[in-house]
């Protein structure tokens, strides 16, 4: 795909969207960074599922960029589904065994900490990829 295509996927709301799962993607990175340097033994569970989410909104960030390719379309399929179940399965089970998540994780009541952005974020993600296939992975 040339890089007008690039640049025309990449405009308006697709813009809007990588934008916010960089920003994501940095915040989760800073928060487990310092959770599990300063933390860790406090809620290794909690932690550790928040740096998953910022690994996951890493690639998806990644993944969007190059979605024009194959190979990455797919796997931003991939990255945000699993972004998607892990805030539902997360933010369920923070409702339903509030003892298993004393400190709050990215996904921890459906991102409430992070105004419900990352229950929102992948269903316009996985939206977006479905308007916005490449035209090989269309063929």
């Amino acid at each position: 795909m040339s890089t007008t295509a690039t640049r025309t996927r990449m405009t308006g709301i697709g813009r809007v969207l990588v934008i916010v799962y960089a920003v994501m993607a940095l915040a989760a990175t800073g928060r487990s960074f310092v959770q599990i340097v300063q933390r860790f033994d406090e809620a290794p569970l909690s932690y550790s599922l928040s740096a998953a989410a910022a690994v996951v909104y890493i690639l998806a960030t990644l993944a969007l960029v190059l979605s024009n390719r194959r190979g990455w379309y797919t796997i931003a399929w991939i990255a945000i589904a699993f972004e998607l179940a892990g805030v539902l399965i997360v933010g369920t089970l923070s409702l339903v065994y509030p003892e298993l998540f004393q400190h709050e994780t990215v996904w921890s009541l459906y991102g409430r900490g992070y105004l419900f952005i990352p229950l929102v974020l992948p269903v316009f993600g996985l939206w977006w990829l479905r308007a916005h296939r490449p035209s090989e992975v269309a063929a």
